[in-house]
């Protein structure tokens, strides 16, 4: 059999070969449509708050939810089509992406719309780890780095065209109901994946069922920390005096014990998220670059829709083509850093680090005192500047983050490195939103001083992604000057 051919363990019998391309297709489109809601989302955002009276702490977890149940269950659900079948957990998720999807367009409160969305961020987390797991499944060398190939522009073209296709949906469907089309969008599509996923997926589970491996304690202890670490952070503004404060404490508690477990677990069954990878200077430092680093951008997206159509009266389609140019100049660096991150290494994600910050920060300066002019023109070229640097931090991080990782534990490495990305993003959406609507409150509705305000958090948030990554640097220097001096 060609080494480019999946062996008899990798597939079911009888599996025709000549459908796997058609069924990377359908595993494609699923993850296209659930990362989409990462991002088109922001743009609706001020729309739903006008049309469901939503509270500050409500926009917060309309988004901030899905990114966090987006990340807990990711490495439990992989673990779970591992060991049941692939196809049975995609068909599941993309259903329940579906019906959840729905439900958010009938949303009618934003209690209801906030149910949905975690719903839907659960769905979400289900389906993608089925894809790149059908990807190794199905392929074999040359063929297998081409569709990861595809998969990477999938998840590119997905954060490039969410912004402008949630504007143009909502200038279709009007400011007050276009936004529903953001979701309804989905159920069309996910339908049909359904319907070929059954007919065209692989049926048969590649390990024998194992409900260790599923490790629901972890799960549980995870979620629950992160949850209490958020709690404060997005209900600021709605739950008063200092208590609150008390559950961050309570949380890392939690997460003291998630490490706990994890590591009694491990003696008995592979744990969700093996603990000795923290040893690894390049996995350790990576992973915290791009909890931190997520943690910053991802929120810019949030306020800046806020700003533009709340604040200064934008449509939301000239809002999403004001965010296109952060999107594109993060595609095209990514297909470069994706080239030339193997000779550069660290080095190259610290400078897409600094370019990110010098950005950001250039947007804020543009934007003091009154601008005169458009402003999505006037933020078009500083925010280029900071796509162009994003495209080099993401992709070559994760590259390098996993570089050292033991083929065992390379599915559960590169899982929790995808989870703490879902959990950055999340807790900086709480994060910087808090300090948005708290400078909105006390500035008493100046948005563009919340704006700047919050965009510089932004930017100091991802200076700590960079201190981090010249960290690495230097340690690697350091152990190359040893290894060189002992030789």
């Amino acid at each position: 059999m060609s080494a480019d051919r999946p062996t008899a363990a990798d597939s079911e019998p009888q599996y025709d070969e000549r459908r796997r391309w058609k069924a990377l297709g359908v595993g494609l489109v699923a993850a296209f449509m659930t990362l989409l809601d990462v991002s088109i989302v922001n743009v609706a955002v001020p729309s739903m708050d006008r049309a469901l009276g939503a509270t500050p702490s409500d926009l917060q977890w309309v988004l901030s939810g899905y990114a966090l149940t987006f990340g807990l269950v990711l490495v439990p659900a992989g673990r779970f089509g591992d060991a049941r079948g692939r196809r049975n957990a995609f068909v599941f998720g993309v259903a329940l992406f579906t019906v959840t999807s729905a439900l958010a367009g009938l949303a009618r409160s934003p209690e209801w719309l906030i149910a949905a969305r975690l719903l839907q961020g659960a769905a979400a987390g289900v389906v993608n780890p089925q894809v790149s797991g059908l990807i190794q499944q199905l392929f074999r060398g040359a063929e297998r780095g081409r569709a990861f190939g595809l998969l990477g522009a999938t998840i590119g073209i997905s954060t490039a065209v969410g912004p402008l296709l949630g504007g143009l949906l909502i200038q279709v469907g009007g400011e007050q109901q276009g936004w529903r089309w953001v979701f309804f969008v989905n159920v069309p599509v996910g339908i049909l994946a359904v319907l070929l996923a059954w007919r065209l997926l692989p049926a048969r589970p590649t390990g024998r069922p194992d409900r260790h491996r599923l490790d629901p304690v972890g799960v549980l202890l995870l979620g629950l920390g992160v949850t209490l670490l958020l709690l404060p952070l997005v209900q600021h503004t709605q739950w008063r005096g200092p208590w609150k404060w008390a559950l961050i404490p309570v949380g890392l508690a939690f997460l003291a014990g998630f490490g706990l477990w994890e590591r009694r677990y491990a003696r008995s069954a592979a744990p969700m998220f093996d603990l000795r990878l923290l040893t690894l200077r390049s996995y350790s430092l990576g992973a915290l670059i791009a909890l931190v680093y997520f943690g910053g951008f991802t929120a810019i997206f949030f306020i800046f829709t806020l700003y533009l159509q709340n604040g200064l009266g934008y449509s939301a389609l000239v809002a999403g083509l004001a965010i296109t140019p952060f999107a594109l100049g993060s595609a095209v660096a990514s297909a470069l850093g994706g080239r030339v991150v193997t000779r550069y290494g660290r080095p190259l994600v610290a400078i897409g680090l600094f370019v990110v910050v010098v950005g950001l920060v250039a947007t804020v300066l543009v934007l003091r005192g009154s601008p005169s002019g458009s402003v999505p023109l006037l933020t078009a070229g500083p925010l280029l500047v900071a796509g162009l640097g994003s495209g080099l931090v993401i992709a070559p991080n994760q590259t390098l983050t996993l570089s050292e990782v033991p083929v065992p534990q390379a599915g559960s490495g590169a899982g929790m490195l995808q989870t703490g990305q879902r959990i950055g993003s999340a807790a900086g959406i709480a994060s910087v939103g808090a300090l948005f609507f708290s400078s909105l409150a006390s500035s008493r509705n100046d948005w563009g001083a919340a704006f700047r305000q919050s965009l510089l958090l932004a930017a100091g948030i991802i200076t700590v992604a960079l201190v981090a990554a010249l960290v690495d640097i230097v340690a690697g220097r350091r152990a190359d000057h040893r290894a060189s001096t002992a030789d």
